[in-house]
């Protein structure tokens, strides 16, 4: 209840408690609860045949997140999101999926799965609606055909994207942008409230790029929680709310600004890195060419066995001494 002194300070109650308190706080008298866990990885070590991929690992992630996995080839980033849809033979500890416990073979429930643009046989004689159409197949009830309900659905995921006008194009005559939003439709036809997404930015262009890093902000507004992998930790993952550093184990998790540390990248990349911050932007460099400079000029430019191939070409003309 706000009193006369309050109102006259200018203060309103909202939904999650009250702002501007006469001493200029907020007050919160019900703290308001966190979102729930989406995905939740409890000292998980996950393999194939006996090969270890990713050890103990923990991790949670609430709804609404939107993080990417990070880290070097073969650091376990695809195994991170194929044991959320139960993808993994060999599991030990306890992988979590909106509160359901998710086990080999069994995928966790509302997900929807992107897979990487090139473990696609773009040959296959399959149209845009055929194969957004295959994101409907758990709710196209006992019968093997699609319903109207689910062509009016595929429509409406395509419009969104800004393809519906393709819907009966072949996928192999579609440009690398397009492509991906193809697959993309497909998971959202069925409504995930997790979207799982492999290098979905690798192999497409910078405006695209940024075209479907718009898309999935979007989805995200709409209370999608979305998991990425991507090796581009400027174009990509600087700009995420959440980045988790992987490399056979999680090294760390959180915004960028903070795991970003050249100590977090050397344990996750194995490398040297450089990280810039300056006026809110965030630059992470490979230290390794300034390096290879260095080694360069301390062999000296007359050392013929570390000369380069091209040094000297344009700068003087042969027999002359002249700069050209």
């Amino acid at each position: 209840m706000i009193d006369e002194r309050d109102r006259e300070a200018g203060v309103v109650d909202y939904p999650g408690g009250r702002v501007g308190a006469r001493d200029g706080s907020t007050v919160s008298p019900h703290p308001v609860s966190p979102p729930p866990l989406a995905v939740e990885f409890h000292g998980v070590t996950l393999g194939y045949d006996r090969i270890a991929a990713v050890e103990n690992a923990s991790l949670t992630l609430r709804q609404g997140a939107f993080a990417g996995i990070v880290g070097p080839s073969g650091a376990g980033k695809t195994t991170l999101l194929r044991a959320m849809l139960g993808g993994v033979p060999r599991v030990q500890g306890r992988v979590c999926v909106l509160g359901q416990e998710v086990r080999p073979g069994r995928p966790g429930p509302g997900i929807g799965y992107v897979p990487q643009l090139q473990t696609v046989d773009w040959n296959f004689p399959v149209t845009v609606d055929e194969v957004v159409l295959l994101g409907r197949a758990m709710h196209s009830g006992p019968w093997p055909w699609p319903r109207r309900t689910d062509r009016r659905e595929v429509s409406r995921v395509l419009d969104r994207l800004g393809i519906g006008s393709l819907g009966r194009r072949h996928i192999r005559e579609l440009s690398g942008g397009q492509q991906q939003r193809v697959f993309l439709a497909r998971a959202l036809v069925a409504g995930p409230r997790i979207l799982l997404l492999d290098e979905p930015t690798s192999g497409i262009d910078i405006k695209t790029r940024d075209e479907v890093l718009h898309l999935l902000s979007e989805l995200n507004a709409d209370g999608v929680t979305i998991v990425l992998t991507t090796h581009e930790l400027n174009a990509v993952a600087a700009h995420l709310p959440e980045v988790i550093c992987v490399n056979r184990a999680i090294i760390a998790c959180g915004p960028p600004d903070e795991v970003f540390t050249p100590d977090v990248l050397l344990r996750t990349y194995g490398a040297e890195m450089q990280v810039v911050r300056q006026d809110g932007f965030l630059l992470v460099a490979d230290a390794a060419p300034h390096g290879l400079r260095d080694l360069l000029h301390r062999h000296g430019a007359d050392d013929p066995l570390h000369r380069h191939p091209l040094a000297g070409i344009g700068s003087r003309e042969q027999g002359t001494g002249r700069q050209v």
